[in-house]
């Protein structure tokens, strides 16, 4: 059964073997409390899993259940996915063959 995002204005569901994505924002601030600009903050390749559609259809009409999980730490290619603005918040979806690895 695909997840849902319920917690922004609009409920998204992706499709099939999709996984929608927060990207893990960059440290803003150092140890000792000074401000990091943003164009010196590193673009992190880790987010976590908002949202999972139900899997991947083979040419007989079976499901093959995703892998991942809402909630789930992964790590994402550095370009890739599609970009997704909901209530200011950008949010990426991969297919799950995208995404690189899941961390524990």
């Amino acid at each position: 059964m695909a997840s849902r995002v319920t917690k922004f204005s609009k409920t998204i569901v992706p499709m099939m073997d999709r996984v929608l994505v927060q990207r893990i924002k960059p440290q803003q601030k150092t140890a000792s409390g000074l401000y990091i600009p943003e164009k010196a903050q590193e673009a992190l390749n880790e987010g976590h899993v908002i949202a999972v559609g139900k899997g991947l259809v083979t040419q007989d009409g079976k499901i093959i259940a995703s892998e991942l999980k809402e909630g789930d730490k992964v790590l994402l290619p550095p370009y890739g996915g599609s970009a997704v603005k909901v209530d200011n918040e950008e949010l990426l979806l991969f297919r799950e063959s995208e995404i690189l690895a899941k961390i524990q």
